[in-house]
């Protein structure tokens, strides 16, 4: 027998399981608590039990707060890079999140406690589906194709706790959490089992996904590739880089615009993605990113909150010189681009950030979309955002909803890793420039003014965006060019952080950005980051509870 999954992630059958995991030791329990028995298991138990794993990706298990101060889109990271501030009415305003933008972080920040238990309710999820699905009558064939989507994302879940944390608690479908210690493995051993559940995923996956939303050996190969880049392997990288470019599955969209339109969730550069929906009362949009719908004059979306604001720093990022180039020679943030700055300008900044006097999906972005312009000054993030007059967007609350996906891996993010390792291992220099180009040259057809809603004005706005040459292209150049591109293409995407990290730059980046944006932003004034506050501390209140288990 073969299980059939309606929209994967939208699941409502998931609440009459009692799937959602409880206290721990409590958290973690994966203790039978009014769940269906073996002899219930059946079509329809292993639907709603696959249906509740992927449901996972939503962090959104029993209120608001939690999904959007711990988020799986990971915006609340970007604030603590160089690309964004926190934004929201006064830095008061989800302290907490404040609290990560300047690096005074404690093991009580309820980001810490919420991305804690947002990834291990979701691993939860995966080992109850695991566990059923082993009792199960289904085929051998049919177990391990289910059981590659679910280490697929059992990986994914643990990656992202592994890239966040100092140490995490590491436990597969069969052992008892309660048990287990948040030091019994290293970082690099917990990369290890998340790069075998994933090999051994893309060794049953199909090629094709069998429905919309569901996983094939792609996504977990482009995860792979990933894992493999935070880690420095760039040879691995650029094998399952290339094993998801070579697919033939994916491209890069026609329209940088195309990524904020719902027509096309699941399309061109969307490889893994969280599939979000305005039915059931709206439980299944994105609430991750609930409060960084922009204030917006006459409340076109809303009563926006008006968090998660690109820095100067980024917006200055997107200017370009002469030959349509960034500035590499460190030189981009010497001067301000404003809404009056008439020299060349990326046209991705328009498609990412609200800028006075330019579009914002069709309408007029002026001083009255801004909550707090003295504190986090103007510019509104776009790119989770639709047009506001299309019929899909949720009129009132929660603001700017719609059923647009997120996507947590595109086309271009692993194109980009793929140049980037060629670029590391100083091999085929060429191949990466051209691959830098390619992405490049998207930007550059986006400037057309037939694309709705509206958001560039190239009567205002210069926008100019060259493509590198042969000359001069060295291994040092090459890896500022690419470092530099996956800035400006996944602006304000929940990367910006992790690459930083992984490309060990992250303190002197970061601090040099503090002190250049204390005049603008003077809660920066006398604030760094250290080497000791990369990684957050275990919550708190998760150590207390685990009874010496937990450091």
């Amino acid at each position: 027998m073969k299980a059939k999954y309606n929209k994967i992630a939208m699941g409502a059958a998931v609440l009459a399981l009692s799937l959602a995991a409880v206290s721990c030791n409590g958290e973690l329990d994966l203790a039978p608590k009014g769940e269906i028995t073996k002899e219930q298991i059946n079509d329809n138990s292993i639907e709603s039990l696959m249906s509740a794993a992927y449901a996972g990706l939503e962090c959104h298990f029993f209120g608001n707060n939690e999904s959007f101060a711990g988020p799986i889109t990971n915006w609340v990271f970007d604030v603590r890079s160089d690309d964004a501030y926190k934004g929201g009415g006064g830095i008061s305003m989800e302290g907490n999140i404040h609290q990560l933008e300047v690096s005074n972080i404690s093991s009580d920040n309820p980001t810490c406690l919420f991305k804690w238990e947002n990834n291990y309710y979701a691993i939860s999820r995966v080992h109850k589906a695991m566990n059923a699905i082993k009792d199960s009558k289904l085929s051998e064939a049919e177990m391990r194709e289910l059981m590659g989507e679910l280490k697929t994302l059992r990986a994914y879940f643990y990656f992202d706790l592994n890239r966040v944390f100092r140490n995490i608690a590491y436990f597969d479908e069969t052992e008892n959490p309660n048990g287990k210690t948040n030091t019994e493995f290293t970082k690099a051993e917990i990369y290890e089992k998340i790069e075998t559940d994933l090999k051994e995923a893309i060794a049953v996956l199909p090629e094709n996904a069998t429905q919309v939303g569901r996983v094939n050996k792609y996504v977990a190969a482009a995860i792979l590739a990933k894992v493999y880049a935070q880690t420095g392997d760039y040879a691995n990288t650029l094998t399952y880089a290339n094993m998801v470019v070579n697919s033939g599955k994916y491209e890069l969209y026609d329209n940088f615009g195309d990524m904020s339109k719902i027509a096309f969730n699941n399309k061109k550069e969307s490889i893994l993605a969280i599939q979000f929906s305005t039915a059931n009362n709206n439980a299944h949009i994105n609430w991750n990113n609930l409060l960084n719908t922009t204030y917006s004059d006459g409340n076109l979306f809303g009563n926006g909150d008006d968090f998660f604001l690109a820095s100067q720093n980024l917006v200055n990022a997107f200017r370009t010189d002469a030959n349509g180039l960034p500035y590499l020679d460190g030189t981009f943030n010497d001067i301000r681009l404003t809404d009056d700055y008439t020299d060349n300008i990326d046209p991705r900044l328009d498609f990412t950030v609200g800028r006075l006097g330019f579009p914002f999906r069709g309408h007029i972005y002026n001083d009255k979309w801004c909550r707090a312009k003295d504190i986090y000054g103007e510019y509104s993030g776009k790119k989770g955002l639709i047009d506001p007059s299309s019929p899909d967007m949720v009129k009132g609350f929660p603001w700017g909803a719609s059923p647009l996906n997120f996507i947590l891996i595109r086309y271009a993010d692993i194109l980009l890793l793929k140049a980037e390792a060629e670029i590391e291992l100083n091999q085929n220099l060429d191949d990466a420039r051209s691959i830098i180009n390619q992405v490049r040259r998207k930007a550059a057809r986006s400037v057309d003014a037939g694309y709705s809603p509206v958001d560039l004005d190239p009567n205002k706005a210069s926008y100019f965006v060259g493509e590198y040459s042969a000359a001069g292209w060295t291994q040092d150049y090459a890896r500022k060019a690419v470092r530099m591109e996956r800035r400006l293409e996944l602006a304000m995407e929940g990367q910006r952080w992790f690459d930083l990290v992984r490309w060990n730059t992250v303190v002197p980046t970061v601090n040099t950005y503090m002190q250049s944006e204390a005049h603008l932003r003077p809660y920066y004034t006398g604030c760094s980051i250290s080497e000791n506050e990369v990684y957050l501390p275990a919550p708190v209140s998760e150590v207390d509870n685990a009874q010496g288990l937990y450091k």
